[in-house]
C-alpha cells in the first residue's frame, strides 16, 4: 500500500523518510485520553531513505538507519510531508537520535 507512494517519493542526500507511531489514547489503567493530553509522539519507522551525504574527501557516507527500523526522533524538526493522504516526516541522518533494536 504504502509502496505504491514512494515510487513517486525518494529522499536525497542523508535524509530520511518516516511514518510515525499512533498515539495512546488509552491510559494504562483504561482511561481515554484527550487529544491535548496525548504526548507527541517521537517513536517513528523508517519509511525510505536517500543514498547518503558526500564527505570532505567525496566519498559517499551511507545513511545509519534501514527502511523498517524503528527510530527515536527528537520532539521538534523534521519537514511534514503527505503522500496519499497519509502524513510523514522528513528528517536529516544526524537529527535522529538512535534506533531500537530487537
Amino acid at each position: 500500500q504504502a509502496g505504491k507512494a514512494f515510487r513517486k517519493f525518494l529522499p536525497l542526500f542523508d535524509r530520511v523518510l518516516v511514518e510515525r507511531c499512533a498515539a495512546e489514547t488509552v491510559s494504562k489503567g483504561g482511561i481515554m485520553l484527550p487529544e491535548k493530553s496525548q504526548g507527541k509522539v517521537l517513536q517513528a519507522t523508517v519509511v525510505a531513505v536517500g543514498s547518503g551525504s558526500k564527505g570532505k574527501s567525496g566519498e559517499i557516507q551511507p545513511v545509519s538507519v534501514k527502511v523498517g527500523e524503528k527510530i527515536l526522533l527528537p520532539e521538534y524538526g523534521g519537514t511534514k510531508v503527505v503522500l496519499e493522504d497519509k502524513e510523514y516526516y522528513l528528517f536529516r541522518d544526524g537529527d535522529i537520535l538512535g534506533k531500537y533494536v530487537d
